[in-house]
């Protein structure tokens, strides 16, 4: 069988001189293969297929607008901004959805004066609708996150001090004080990842609706680290598990069900942590490894973590558990590496590697998903060769 990705276009002329004549696709035959390879996830090759349709359909307004967002999903973000820009100023300028796009995207960059302008760009230029709603709060959580400025490293050293030595009950009583519910909020976003994590949990334990509301603009926040938005989802779940919130995920703002919401271990601890960037630093040292690898990787140990949580096996030799979450990676996409060379890379006995890809492979059935992947990818493969 041919490559799934190659295009289907040659085509003989029947008679004795058998001319061999290039047959051209259509832009939109393009445009499907791009789409069907965002899809798997496989974003190089999508990237290929958009470029190549907007070649031959420049005009296309939808078109720029997919490679735009794909640009943005694998953190191009200046490229993704100068095509949203093109969109609006050539092609059509009532995709005004572009001006928000953009405004999440310099916010991804720290340029908080574009964002700002973006979502103000945004709001001039469109209609009241569901995502207009999402910008203002944006704005207003922007504003209210200017207030660190008011504060200075000794507030943030009283702050960090304050929230690791007094007890539960001290913290609850203290946020009363309208001033330490604004210098938390100024730590939720501006101190360290555990500060902001404790300081989470406290709005967790108090459950008023001053902290409820805190934890809603945290989860609904484009800039947190999704591992922190997790944590706050996790005490809004606690407060009310029937409850449901508005959380920005895959790009965009959506409606979550709290009762239905599959979430991470309550708990993240330093050497899981440690495990994935090991694995990810030995990866990093491969050609063979796409973008798309590291998001894969990751998303076995979470669901991993997820599944033996809280009876998580002792985790000793980091190398050794990093090696066996390479290896359940390799064996998931039919890579091709052995035991005993992932051995060799992380300096560990191939014991070792079986016996934590054994632990990881019992709870998550790698090798099964693996056969099932390989056998939709050659149905697949079958219906784009006819």
């Amino acid at each position: 069988m041919g490559r799934a990705d190659r295009p289907k276009g040659i085509l003989k002329t029947a008679g004795s001189s058998g001319k061999i004549i290039p047959f051209v696709q259509d832009p939109n035959y393009y445009f499907q293969k791009g789409s069907y390879y965002h899809k798997k996830n496989k974003l190089p090759k999508a990237l290929l297929f958009l470029k190549k349709a907007i070649e031959l359909e420049p005009d296309n307004a939808q078109h720029h607008y997919n490679l735009a967002c794909l640009l943005s999903q694998t953190s191009q973000l200046q490229e993704a901004n100068r095509i949203f820009k093109h969109i609006v100023s050539n092609l059509a300028p009532e995709m005004t959805e572009c001006y928000f796009l953009m405004a999440i995207n310099y916010g991804l960059m720290d340029d908080l004066a574009k964002t700002r302008q973006y979502l103000h760009k945004y709001l001039q230029h469109t209609d009241i609708s569901e995502i207009t709603e999402e910008a203002r709060e944006l704005l207003l959580a922007m504003e209210e996150d200017s207030i660190e400025d008011e504060f200075t490293a000794q507030d943030k050293e009283a702050l960090e001090k304050a929230m690791a030595s007094l007890s539960d009950g001290q913290l609850q009583e203290r946020f009363i004080d309208s001033s330490f519910q604004r210098v938390l909020q100024w730590g939720l976003y501006e101190g360290s990842d555990v500060l902001k994590e404790r300081i989470l949990k406290l709005y967790g334990t108090v459950r008023d609706q001053k902290a409820i509301s805190a934890l809603k603009e945290f989860v609904v926040s484009p800039w947190v680290k999704e591992r922190l938005r997790q944590v706050a989802l996790l005490e809004l779940k606690k407060i009310d598990p029937a409850g449901s919130c508005r959380i920005y995920t895959g790009g965009c703002i959506k409606e979550i069900n709290l009762a239905h919401a599959t979430l991470p271990a309550p708990v993240w601890c330093q050497k899981w942590q440690e495990v994935l960037d090991c694995a990810c630093e030995n990866m990093r040292k491969s050609p063979c490894y796409g973008e798309e690898f590291f998001e894969d990787i990751r998303a076995i140990w979470l669901d991993y973590i997820n599944h033996v949580y809280p009876q998580m096996p002792r985790i000793g030799k980091i190398q050794a558990w990093a090696a066996g979450l390479e290896y359940c990676l390799a064996r998931f996409h039919f890579l091709g590496l052995t035991q005993k060379e992932l051995a060799q890379s992380y300096r560990v006995s191939p014991a070792s590697v079986s016996r934590t890809y054994k632990l990881i492979n019992r709870m998550l059935h790698i090798d099964q998903k693996a056969y099932r992947n390989m056998l939709s990818f050659l149905v697949q493969h079958d219906l784009d060769r006819n």
